[in-house]
């Protein structure tokens, strides 16, 4: 039987429902351990994809069994369209047939799309149950499982339709990268070069020197590099739970981003693609407005190109502007962008014209 290790544990410290961010080799397959000391055994609900399903849903509930959890599998079909409120209709369907209660468990197994909407779900059922993120992505390991935001797409836009509420706790298994396509991971990488450029230079420099190493799933290196990302996540959160001001750095990239995925039915371009050409979009802005000089452009770039990135959305800038005004980051009409001054800062600014969003958007990156 495999060793379960827990190499790291952040606390996120907020007014109520603080929680652990458990990071370690081989947490998945012994979350029944780790979870009975946060909560008493109770029937549980485990959601996650057919894909996650057939790797890791009979571990997953033989450990939460061992330890007395009630477990009831549900299973959807993975991919962003699932994020939708017919599919949160059938989940709600399957917490009704495991009679669960408020005191009842949901565990969300799986990437962004399972932990979205496995969150939503637990939101407001019965106006909210406990539920755990289980993360098997990179891109849900560092970002979308911390920190409370759980939403559904609308036709309208992404995540439109949602609440704050945060998990019981975390479970981070690096182990489970291993089974990611190298794509999959380049695109987690890239919500990990937001941190840097937002809030650690350091950071930063550590990816462009041991790139190489992340791309082969060097331990140590993604170790290190999702410990600080889950940190820098936590203090942020814990500064601004809802997003009123300085959360909003998290964003970064993810206004141009959003609009890109919602253009191409969330079918061309993986989640953490579409944030990468948000982010050289944004920089180009700032370079143009003379918040920022083209070096920090030209190394996001080179790092987005070695891991083999598209970034050439292929679509018109009057649709992806259209599309902006839309985004629920948009305040009384104003669009709002996190644009760098530097590695490792940001500011938040509604000072972008339309008329330096068309000149950006129609160059060639």
């Amino acid at each position: 039987m495999k060793s379960c290790r827990i190499m790291r544990t952040i606390r996120v410290n907020l007014s109520t429902n603080s929680y652990n961010i458990y990071i370690g080799k081989g947490l998945i397959e012994k979350i029944g351990e780790v979870l009975v000391k946060e909560k008493e055994p109770c029937k549980t609900l485990l959601i996650t994809d057919k894909n996650i399903e057939k790797i890791y849903g009979n571990a997953v509930i033989e450990s939460l069994t061992r330890k007395g959890f009630d477990v009831g599998l549900v299973s959807i079909d993975p991919g962003e369209e699932q994020k939708t409120l017919e599919t949160a209709g059938m989940l709600y369907h399957a917490c009704f047939e495991r009679k669960l209660d408020r005191n009842s468990l949901i565990v969300a197994l799986g990437g962004g799309v399972v932990g979205d909407i496995g969150g939503f779900v637990a939101s407001t059922f019965m106006r909210g149950i406990p539920f755990i993120q289980a993360p098997t992505s990179l891109l849900a390991q560092v970002d979308s499982s911390i920190g409370g935001k759980v939403a559904v797409n609308h036709p309208k836009g992404k995540n439109m339709i949602g609440s704050f509420y945060q998990p019981m706790a975390v479970f981070v298994d690096i182990g489970t990268l291993s089974t990611l396509p190298a794509l999959e991971l380049a695109a987690g990488l890239v919500e990990i070069i937001k941190y840097g450029v937002i809030k650690d230079e350091k950071l930063f420099e550590y990816i462009e020197k041991s790139l190489h190493e992340i791309l082969q799933l060097n331990y140590d290196a993604l170790l290190n590099i999702i410990a600080t990302s889950c940190q820098i996540k936590a203090n942020v959160v814990e500064e601004d739970e809802k997003e009123r001001h300085i959360r909003a750095i998290l964003n970064y990239g993810h206004t141009i981003g959003h609009a890109i995925e919602m253009l191409t039915n969330y079918k061309k371009y993986r989640h953490g693609e579409a944030v990468a050409m948000g982010m050289l979009y944004a920089t180009k802005i700032a370079v143009e407005m003379g918040l920022t000089n083209n070096t920090i452009y030209e190394r996001q770039r080179s790092l987005f190109t070695k891991m083999g990135l598209s970034l050439s959305p292929g679509l018109v800038a009057g649709d992806i502007i259209k599309v902006l005004y839309t985004d629920k980051k948009t305040v009384a009409g104003r669009l709002r962008f996190i644009l760098p001054l530097r590695i490792g800062e940001v500011i938040i600014s509604d000072k972008v014209t339309e008329e330096i969003l068309y000149k950006v958007l129609c160059q060639e990156k």
